[in-house]
This record gives C-alpha cells, sequence and structure tokens, in this order.
C-alpha cells in the first residue's frame, strides 16, 4: 500500500503524528508486523502500531515523517518487522508510581509531567505527612532525551538523591499547589473557579516510541451546585512539548484549563485567532514558559484570573465541548533545556502548534 503525504503550509513539518487505521484497509496486524518506508530513499520510518479503541486488536499505525513545505512524499506500508525502539524504555513513556505515593508521570524525549493520586489526598485528609492535595499537572523539567522517570524516582525513593536537585539532566522544581499548573481544569461558577481532588483510577493504555497514551479517572465534584465528572485521556508524542488532553466530562459543556501564575511576574500571551494562551516567566536561575492550544475554534474566551488565595491565581483558557469531550493541548518549555530561549521562541512555537491543526497533513492510502 502508498500512503501520499500532503503538506499545504508554508513550513517544513516534522514531529506530527500520522494515524493510518489498518482495519479501514482490511489489514490484519499484530504488534510487529508492519514498518514504514520511505519511497524516495529508502528509510525504514520508527512507527507504532496500537490498539486505539483498546478492543484487544491492534487496529492503527502510528509514524512521523519529515515533509518540507508545500510538497508531498509517498511511504509504502509494508510487512516484516524491524528494531523500532530508540531505548529499552520507550521514549514516550507512563506509568503509575506506586513506590512515590501514588503519582501517575508520564515523558517523552523533551518534557515530562505528574499528577497525583488517591492514597496522596487520602494523607493530606488524615494529617498523614509527605501527601498532596492537587488535580494539577506538574512539570518536571528535563535537558536530556532519554527517559529520566525511572532513574529520577529510584533516586529520591532509595535516599540517593533527589529529583529536587538539577545533577545534570534537570529537575523539579516546578510548584503546583492548588494551582492547575499546565492544564489541569476548573469550572467557574459566578466569580468563583471549583476544582476536582486527586485522581481515583488509572489505566496505561500503550507505551512507545511514537506515543504513549493513558487514562485517569475523578470523584464526582461540586461546583458551586453543580455535579460535574471527569474522566481524562492524556497523550503524549516524540517530539512534542505538549501533552494533548481529551476529557470527558458530565455536568458542564464549558471547562476552563489554566496554566498557574506562581509569582505573577511572568509576561501572559493570548491568541485568539488561533486559539492559544502563553505564560512566560522568570524560574529560579533559568526561564519558563507554559502554554495551551485548543483545537477546533473550541475556545470561547480566556482570563487572568488572580486572587490573593495561596496558589489560585491562574491563567485560564475557556473551551467548549463536543460531544461532551473537551480537548486542548498542554505543556511548557524551559530554557536550561536549550529548546526555547525567550518569550518569542515559545510563543512562536505554540503558533507553528496550532496552525499546524488547522491545517493537518493531507494523507491518502491506495
Amino acid at each position: 500500500m502508498i500512503i501520499t503525504i500532503q503538506n499545504t503550509l508554508n513550513t517544513n513539518r516534522s514531529f506530527e503524528t500520522v494515524t493510518i487505521n489498518l482495519e479501514s484497509q482490511n489489514l490484519t496486524v499484530d504488534k510487529k508486523s508492519f514498518f514504514i518506508e520511505d519511497i524516495e530513499t529508502g528509510e525504514k520510518l520508527i512507527s507504532q502500531v496500537i490498539d486505539e479503541d483498546n478492543d484487544g486488536k491492534f487496529d492503527v499505525i502510528l509514524f512521523q515523517p519529515e515533509i518540507p513545505a508545500n510538497s508531498e512524499r509517498k511511504f509504502y506500508i509494508k510487512t516484516g518487522a524491524i528494531s523500532q525502539e530508540r531505548d529499552s524504555i520507550p521514549a514516550c513513556y507512563s506509568r503509575f508510581v506506586p513506590e512515590r505515593t501514588d503519582d501517575y508521570a508520564w515523558e517523552n524525549n523533551r518534557v515530562a509531567f505528574r499528577t497525583y493520586g488517591p492514597r496522596a489526598q487520602e494523607m493530606i485528609e488524615s494529617n498523614i505527612d509527605g501527601g498532596t492535595l492537587s488535580s494539577g499537572i506538574d512539570a518536571w523539567l528535563k535537558k536530556v532525551e532519554y527517559p529520566i522517570i525511572n532513574k529520577w524516582y529510584k533516586k529520591e525513593t532509595s535516599n540517593t538523591g533527589s529529583y529536587h536537585d538539577d545533577t545534570g539532566e534537570g529537575l523539579d522544581n516546578f510548584h503546583v499547589g492548588m494551582s492547575r499548573g499546565v492544564g489541569g481544569i476548573a469550572k467557574k461558577v459566578d466569580s468563583t473557579y471549583y476544582i476536582s481532588k486527586n485522581f481515583t483510577e488509572w489505566k496505561t493504555l500503550f507505551n512507545g516510541p511514537i506515543r504513549t497514551s493513558f487514562i485517569l479517572e475523578y470523584a464526582s465534584w461540586d461546583a458551586g451546585g453543580k455535579k460535574i465528572s471527569e474522566k481524562k485521556k492524556i497523550s503524549l508524542d516524540y517530539g512534542s512539548n505538549l501533552s494533548k488532553f481529551e476529557i470527558t466530562l458530565k455536568g458542564t459543556d464549558t471547562i476552563s484549563a489554566g496554566l498557574t501564575l506562581h509569582e505573577q511576574n511572568g509576561i501572559i500571551t493570548m491568541n485568539d485567532e488561533f486559539t492559544w494562551v502563553s505564560y512566560w516567566e522568570p524560574h529560579d536561575d533559568s526561564e519558563l514558559g507554559t502554554g495551551i492550544v485548543v483545537p477546533n475554534n473550541t475556545m470561547v474566551g480566556h482570563e487572568h484570573y488572580v486572587t490573593n488565595i495561596q496558589d489560585a491565581s491562574n491563567l485560564f483558557a475557556h473551551i467548549a465541548s463536543e460531544d461532551t469531550i473537551i480537548t486542548y493541548y498542554a505543556g511548557f518549555g524551559w530554557k536550561k533545556s536549550g529548546q526555547f530561549q525567550n518569550k518569542n521562541e515559545w510563543n512562536e512555537y505554540l503558533q507553528h502548534f496550532s496552525e499546524g491543526l488547522k491545517n493537518p497533513l493531507l494523507v491518502q492510502v491506495q
């Protein structure tokens, strides 16, 4: 089979994941039976076969072609197996972390994140030291492209070091508290933002060289008399600074995704045309950008929300649901990683990301 991919933008495209539905092509596959080959160069691209609908059958193949501006390239789907992984631990990796209370953490070659589970909440509510009460999203600031989650947790739990100290790979010096961190959600009723507590259940869907994906479920929570339930499907692709959030909501048809304002000494940018918001701030001895990009023109507003309540000041993007699903992308860029040197570079990244969502690669299989 031949895949033709066309880029209609005036910019080169890379690290954008192409999804091919194998079932629609009447292909029955196992995990390693297919790969992608560039017709012109003969290069075998790293790809990942996944069970997207979680029915026990592999039905989708993912890969990331490089397509120059205003051009198209052709690829074969071929049978056979090639070595796919970049490392023994997949480049796009997530897992539940019972050895550190009950975090859930995820990463790729550029960024890492975590959030907090029911035991961490129970410890706070029972006045036990070491707990965390937050549905915010924590950012782990990494400098290296290889996986660090397991290594950092091991040194923290074995008392051989701390992920709060930078020994060359980066560190966790991002404060979340009750804030939304990098993309946590809230519901505004009148003038008050209401939030959920920690996740109650988790499920890892898959890890791999192109994408990791998992599900977090939350107990229903009250928002000024509205009962809201949420289930988050979070995915992170190779080469992306932004996690994708697909949240199934009941009890509201709008929600707000937030970025913590920390010391409120950063620079806010809001782009209504391309529906993204950005916060660039001083961060210890460096600088940090956080951002939210909303696809499908579903961003219906935003708010620079400042309050005297500790950790409750956030930059919010207001998002409308599509068939009970809220979709957005949220992430960060750290100056010390070498990926972005200033606010302009970070905002340019968010702009290009949004342009790519509005003008997806055109894919034809024949």
